[in-house]
């Protein structure tokens, strides 16, 4: 993730599918991701759930893998990460 200059790390192994993260000093990453821990929720359409709520949003929608939308919102003062897995039609 050099784009972001980041890390992942864990999923693979975690028995509760925790994946970790490890920024870079220099990391554009916003602060509150960088040292908050956050949850992920998968749901079936991001650009819904953003034009339905008032979220504060951390880092626009991305598709950095095939098929897979992430955005970084806060809430009640927490990062929170929604996810939007493509369906196959």
């Amino acid at each position: 993730m050099q784009k972001f200059e980041f890390y992942v790390s864990g999923f693979d192994t975690s028995p509760f599918g925790i994946e970790w993260m490890r920024f870079e000093k220099d990391s554009p990453v916003n602060k509150l991701i960088k040292t908050v821990p956050h949850i992920a929720f998968e749901v079936k359409d991001i650009d819904f759930e953003l034009a339905t709520h008032d979220f504060k949003v951390l880092s626009e929608p991305e598709s950095n893998t095939v098929g897979i939308k992430v955005v970084m919102i806060e809430h009640n003062g927490a990062p929170i990460e929604l996810i939007e897995f493509e369906k196959n039609k």
